[in-house]
């Protein structure tokens, strides 16, 4: 199933995304309400999507699907060829850092070029988002605690990055998490190690990877993280982005206002922003 987060009419609501329209849940609150009661809600929910009747999707906004998670989580150095494209070393742990409630963008939103900051970068990356979650989840388990996934960009200003051995100042801000167009159900993808990963700007390819080439799977994250945090539904982790980064380019190629930058992942679908000045 594919599940959205849009406005229509000044509401903001969650709706099922069927052959190219949407179809009110009628579930009251937010994406992180009902991925709390998915359990309860799923059979209505697919009763609701096999009746049909929505309304066209281009005749709504597309929000991100979690407008407001919990925690939002991003893995570091976690393709081999970024990693060797940023000249390190392949990590023997996970590398983990945070980014802001506030940096979550809606999937065509304008993406912000902060005032003085000039060397914004992209990364496309696969999301997980939490259902069950829980602490102390094992790899074999993972697949159980994870609700589905869908398309984000770790939007980048890599002179904050970089100003400070801690990255999420530089991770965190405002409108950089792009993320949508919905939530693919966890049931209806599959394994999402096989996924091809693409982003664009301006139309011409920067990256183009698959999942297959984690260092560390969606599983062993999800491992790693519960050791030591609740995992709680709606929880985002961003799983690492593969090589083609502006930063690594020669000459380094940071984005601009007006620039169109399109991530795409097969079977979750594509979000695209335009970079804007902030005003």
């Amino acid at each position: 199933m594919k599940l959205c987060t849009y406005t229509a009419n000044g509401q903001t609501r969650t709706g099922i995304v069927v052959d190219g329209t949407v179809i009110d849940t009628g579930v009251p609150g937010t994406m992180i309400d009902l991925i709390r009661d998915w359990d309860q809600l799923k059979p209505q929910l697919e009763a609701k999507a096999a009746a049909g009747g929505g309304v066209p999707l281009a005749s709504v906004k597309l929000e991100a699907p979690v407008q407001r998670p919990g925690k939002i989580f991003a893995i570091g150095l976690n393709y081999a060829d970024h990693i060797a494209e940023s000249k390190m070393d392949t990590p023997e742990k996970q590398v983990w850092f945070t980014k802001a409630q506030t940096s979550v963008n809606g999937p065509f939103d304008p993406i912000l070029i902060a005032k003085g900051a000039f060397t914004n970068d992209y990364e496309a990356e696969l999301v997980a988002v939490i259902g069950k979650g829980g602490k102390h989840v094992s790899a074999a388990d993972a697949p159980a605690a994870v609700f589905g996934y869908c398309v984000g960009n770790d939007v980048t200003e890599r002179l904050a990055q970089h100003s400070t051995p801690q990255w999420s100042f530089g991770k965190s801000f405002d409108t950089h998490a792009p993320m949508g167009p919905w939530i693919v159900t966890a049931d209806e993808l599959g394994d999402p190690h096989d996924l091809g990963i693409r982003c664009y700007v301006n139309g011409e390819k920067r990256q183009d990877s698959n999942t297959q080439h984690l260092v560390f799977n969606v599983w062993q994250q999800v491992e790693h993280l519960s050791m030591g945090m609740t995992l709680e539904p709606g929880d985002c982790l961003f799983t690492g982005t593969p090589g083609g980064v502006g930063a690594a380019m020669d000459p380094r190629q940071f984005l601009k206002a007006g620039d169109v930058l399109r991530t795409e992942i097969d079977k979750l679908g594509h979000i695209e922003g335009t970079m804007t000045a902030e005003g």
